[in-house]
């Protein structure tokens, strides 16, 4: 599938995008690593997640937006790390979304893992299909040849 992207929109487009959805990851892992109870509370507050399961992933999904986001930053198995990023942002629009729907006002936790603060979860939902927008734009990019001196 060939995309034709606009005029000028060379491989340095494409690391600024790496580089912002990447640090957003990151930025948005680190809270959620140093305190994983409260992120706990905040999956709890979506109340879509069996009970059993929200411990495990307060644990976990944290490291996959960090390393994901190491990988968008770095170039390393970047292709994987935006593909898992995409996932996640897929995810977190389907479960904002549904609590949007009921009209729940929670945290979202997606910056901080702290439950006291309410998000504006359309703002939230708007924000993650850019960077869905961003992620298919690297996706779909064309692969660049060893020759070129545009960054990958």
């Amino acid at each position: 599938m060939k995309i034709n992207y606009p005029a000028g929109f060379s491989g340095w487009a494409f690391l600024i995008i790496r580089l912002i959805i990447g640090g957003i990851f990151i930025y948005a892992s680190i809270d959620k690593i140093i305190a994983p109870g409260e992120f706990a509370k905040i999956i709890h507050n979506y109340r879509l997640v069996h009970p059993n399961l929200i411990n495990t992933m307060a644990i976990i999904f944290p490291w996959f937006e960090l390393i994901a986001g190491i990988g968008l930053i770095t170039g390393f198995r970047y292709k994987g790390a935006n593909f898992i990023i995409l996932c996640m942002l897929l995810i977190f629009i389907i479960a904002l979304g549904i609590n949007f729907v009921r009209g729940v006002n929670i945290s979202c936790g997606c910056f901080s893992s702290s439950s006291s603060a309410n998000s504006n979860l359309l703002m939230r939902i708007i924000e993650d299909a850019l960077m869905i927008l961003g992620c298919l734009a690297i996706m779909l990019k064309p692969r660049l040849t060893k020759r070129s001196s545009q960054p990958v």
